[in-house]
């Protein structure tokens, strides 16, 4: 007759009888099964087989499936460790170097860097690269919370103290570089000794309604209709902080660049001064808006000069693409054309019929302003 004080008790340290082992604390019906415990298997009356939780079992159906159905890891451990015929002493279900899930070190985790929280977690493949002294300096005075990582070079250290206390604070990485691993970390050799890798920035749909509360303001609204080319969005960006409009409007044209990498070197750091929006279907987004603003399409060689504009609303100018312009049904979607004259083909003219997008958004930005933003 077996001893009663064989049995395994709940609360009772693992002991040792021959060939048989118990673990303390078996648990009851209902309660969570830590590493260490087991798991009852079905055996004949009066007989009790145990197995370590997380082994697979096979169900009345013939399919197999979990027992308990914990965390894997530490339960491959107790299982090669029961496997081989013996349970180490030193295992623990929670801490210690027999639980690998959490690193030692500053701050808890690997190397103590940041540790970013759920919500402001992005992939490594969504950071943008931001190159160039302006454009770093225009990231940290409005948006220092997107820095991830920093990369200077020699030259640019005494300029990059103060960003790098600010992310030594937030515990983000920042350090100098040699040239050839800056420019390998920008992705183009037009860096200029600075490089931050930071998280994008944000960009709202854009709404009429909202628009239309805007319009009391009498400011300028850009609107990119097919801009393709990320050089001449970065150049109308910088164009547009520099004039002191507060925003510019990015369509769902399929052609339409975004903010990528080249984008935001090119600005100059114009892109963290505008907000900027995503506007979806514009033929009814400028149906909507012709009801607070003056809707202007620019296009080369028809329509009125900026001169002939009338002022009595608020201007909302359109660009479209490089090549093809604005489509017909945008133009007419549109209150009036509007043109920039040229010297043009005729006889005596230069031959050049049109100018670069960038150019002319600079050019009709400028001429479009109010008048008391002009001065």
């Amino acid at each position: 007759m077996d001893d009663p004080d064989d049995k395994p008790r709940h609360g009772d340290k693992p002991r040792r009888f021959g060939k048989k082992r118990f673990l303390k604390n078996r648990p009851r019906g209902g309660e969570s099964r830590r590493a260490n415990h087991v798991a009852p298997l079905p055996g004949r009356a009066g007989e009790e087989k145990y197995r370590p939780r997380g082994a697979r079992e096979s169900g009345r159906d013939g399919e197999s499936r979990e027992a308990g159905g914990g965390a894997e890891r530490p339960f491959r451990k107790f299982e090669g460790r029961a496997a081989e015929g013996g349970f180490r002493k030193d295992f623990r279900s929670r801490g210690g170097k027999n639980w690998p899930r959490k690193e030692r070190g500053g701050g808890g985790w690997r190397g103590g860097a940041h540790r970013p929280r759920g919500d402001e977690f992005v992939h490594q493949r969504d950071l943008v690269r931001i190159a160039g002294s302006k454009a770093v300096k225009a990231l940290f005075a409005h948006a220092p919370d997107r820095v991830e990582r920093l990369f200077f070079s020699r030259e640019m250290k005494e300029e990059t103290v103060g960003y790098c206390r600010v992310l030594a604070k937030a515990r983000r990485v920042f350090r100098e570089a040699a040239p050839e691993e800056l420019a390998r970390v920008a992705g183009t050799p037009m860096h200029g000794g600075i490089v931050a890798v930071a998280r994008p920035k944000p960009v709202r749909a854009f709404d009429p309604a909202e628009a239309a509360r805007w319009a009391a303001a009498a400011r300028l609204l850009p609107i990119l209709h097919g801009v393709a080319n990320p050089h001449n969005l970065g150049a109308i960006a910088r164009t547009a902080a520099f004039l002191g409009l507060p925003r510019l409007v990015l369509t769902d044209h399929p052609a339409q660049a975004g903010l990528s990498d080249a984008a935001l070197r090119v600005a100059e750091g114009g892109f963290e001064i505008l907000d900027v929006y995503r506007a979806a279907n514009l033929a009814d987004t400028l149906r909507r808006l012709k009801e607070s603003h003056r809707v202007l399409g620019a296009a080369p060689g028809r329509g009125l000069t900026p001169e002939r504009i009338p002022r009595d609303r608020p201007i909302a100018l359109v660009f479209g693409n490089e090549e093809q312009g604005l489509d017909a049904a945008t133009l007419a979607a549109c209150d009036e054309a509007v043109t920039i004259p040229g010297a043009g083909a005729g006889p005596g003219g230069s031959g050049v019929q049109s100018l670069n997008v960038s150019v002319a958004a600079g050019i009709l930005l400028y001429m479009l302003k109010p008048p008391a933003e002009s001065r």
